[in-house]
């Protein structure tokens, strides 16, 4: 099978109203025609309460998969936090992006959302915390169920990613 490498970093996030965030990540492959053979599948930054400015997450993200094709082809979610003072922690923003098919070093930009619910429910958030959250993570990244959510936009995560595909020509794989 062709295999494809990840390597690289979640740089940090922007853009979003919070301070002190962490990120949640996963990665999401097609099924059977993407295989994770080493790396982790999911991971969680540190908490970053920067002065100003970006957010510094600094986190590694080292994938290896072999693949059948580009169905399926790795996409990465993410889940933004944010800690109040007391420890407790509050939804910031989904977001997800497609790894990129190409080989090289890559920056990426992945946009978040959060879900808006009721005003009773914006209403407690702003003043209690906590608020409305997906019941299922697929809806992140799978639009199925997503276009009937009522959502505002969050802020930015930023990734540095380097890409290796290996024996693509071999196998007949077309990027």
């Amino acid at each position: 099978m062709a295999e494809v490498h990840v390597i690289g970093q979640i740089v940090g996030a922007t853009g979003f109203s919070e301070s002190s965030l962490f990120c949640k990540w996963g990665v999401h492959t097609g099924g059977r025609h993407g295989k994770l053979l080493s790396g982790v599948r999911e991971g969680q930054t540190q908490v970053d309460t920067p002065q100003i400015g970006t957010g510094l997450l600094s986190h590694p993200i080292d994938l290896h998969f072999a693949t059948k094709g580009l169905q399926g082809w790795p996409r990465l979610h993410f889940q933004v936090w944010s800690q109040d003072s007391f420890g407790r922690c509050q939804l910031a923003g989904y977001g997800f992006c497609h790894v990129p098919s190409s080989p090289g070093t890559h920056q990426l930009d992945c946009p978040t959302w959060r879900p808006l619910g009721s005003w009773r429910e914006q209403l407690a958030r702003a003043f209690v915390g906590g608020g409305p959250q997906l019941l299922h993570g697929d809806a992140i990244y799978s639009g199925a169920d997503r276009y009937r959510l009522h959502t505002a936009a969050g802020g930015t995560v930023h990734l540095d990613l380097g890409l290796l595909l290996r024996h693509f020509d071999r196998y007949g794989v077309e990027c």
